[in-house]
């Protein structure tokens, strides 16, 4: 995250980085006052499809225990 001053602020350049995609942070006296991200769109259609998908594997797969889960974690470690 980028982070400027309030008194150095260039409204412009800020919203050229948001618009690349960083985030920037505004301090005043080295304090956070206000933060400007990039807005994000959230393509619902493809978040929909991507839950039908991980529900079908689900079906196709055995359910795994929490005692595997963290074998399989631990695994190879000493």
């Amino acid at each position: 995250m980028l982070t400027v001053q309030a008194s150095e602020v260039d409204f412009q350049s800020l919203l050229d980085e948001v618009e690349q995609g960083r985030s920037v942070r505004i301090e005043r006296n080295g304090r956070p006052v206000a933060q400007m991200h990039p807005d994000i769109q959230i393509d619902r259609e493809a978040v929909e499809r991507a839950m039908k998908d991980i529900l079908e594997i689900r079906k196709r797969t055995k359910p795994v225990s929490l005692e595997e889960i963290l074998a399989a974690k631990n695994e190879g470690r000493h």
